[in-house]
């Protein structure tokens, strides 16, 4: 990424101010993301999954088998369904695969594990319908997938065809080298807006526990990963140590890393080459995925 990239991208994000309260930093955020255009190609239909509200992102075409279960980013604490179709409606465009944007809840309202519970609770109902599921999910909402696939695999639940993580936060308790050393150089966070969103989300709670940070956890068994963070996050150590500690637990993992790139880079497609590269490859993973758990299943049927 050329620095007259970066500087497009730090321009279009900013670091919040601390303290602000959560409705005053959901106000902000919606009001930036949810006056993107989605394009003319997509409609969006409330629903719920397990109880849980829903928006079905329906882009024109986009009608393979198989289904993108999209987790919005916001720390834990802002953020919507409507804010994730900004990412959710371009990876069904490119895969050809329809998506549903999740409305889990937010803390400190529904502090942990009430996002985990919700998202577990639309993951269920996708998998007992005999859907094909990705997972996709950006910052917060990589996290929550993560944890999904852990309590997914405790509850005896299929994992899903594939995993898309894009800044992915694994570890509230902060303790990544690039918290620090990335601080001056990330537009949008840094350790203490960080700490403040940790503790809405926690509520009290033990933040090395394996589902709030699931960097520590054991993942074996866990499905294909495919990991993208930007050189330029304080979230940058939460992607390379999750992709170590996968490959070393013979999980399939796939790790992209930008140079420059700032959080949730994705976002910044039609304007930046390297959004439109990630999403592209992210796309590409998906159909990947899915092709293959149809042959299997085809071959596993004919015996």
């Amino acid at each position: 990424m050329s620095r007259e990239e970066r500087e497009v991208a730090r321009g279009l994000i900013e670091k919040g101010e601390l303290g602000r309260t959560p409705a005053a930093q959901r106000a902000s955020f919606d009001e930036r993301f949810t006056a993107r255009p989605l394009g003319d190609d997509v409609t969006l239909t409330e629903r719920t999954l397990g109880g849980v509200p829903a928006l079905d992102v329906h882009v024109e075409g986009a009608d393979g088998d198989g289904v993108i279960l999209y987790l919005h980013g916001g720390a834990f604490v802002i953020g919507s369904a409507r804010t994730g179709a900004n990412l959710a409606a371009p990876l069904a465009r490119r895969s050809g695969v329809p998506a549903v944007s999740l409305e889990y809840r937010l803390a400190p309202e529904h502090p942990f594990p009430a996002g985990v519970d919700d998202v577990l609770a639309a993951y269920r109902e996708l998998v007992e319908s005999g859907q094909n599921v990705v997972i996709a999910g950006d910052s917060a909402g990589g996290g929550l997938a993560l944890a999904t696939l852990l309590g997914a695999r405790r509850a005896g639940l299929p994992q899903p065809v594939g995993t898309v993580l894009f800044s992915p936060w694994t570890d509230l308790t902060l303790s990544g080298a690039s918290m620090d050393a990335r601080g001056d150089n990330d537009p949008l966070f840094d350790r203490e807006r960080m700490a403040e969103s940790a503790a809405f989300y926690l509520g009290g709670q033990d933040p090395r526990d394996e589902v709030a940070s699931p960097l520590f956890a054991d993942l074996t068994g866990l499905s294909p990963l495919l990991i993208q963070v930007g050189s330029a996050e304080v979230l940058l150590d939460d992607s390379l140590r999750l992709a170590t500690r996968a490959a070393e637990q013979e999980v399939d993992v796939s790790l992209d890393v930008v140079a420059g790139a700032p959080h949730v880079y994705q976002l910044f497609a039609g304007m930046l080459p390297e959004a439109d590269e990630a999403l592209d490859h992210a796309a590409a993973f998906i159909t990947k995925r899915l092709s293959e758990t149809r042959i299997h299943s085809g071959a596993a049927g004919s015996n």
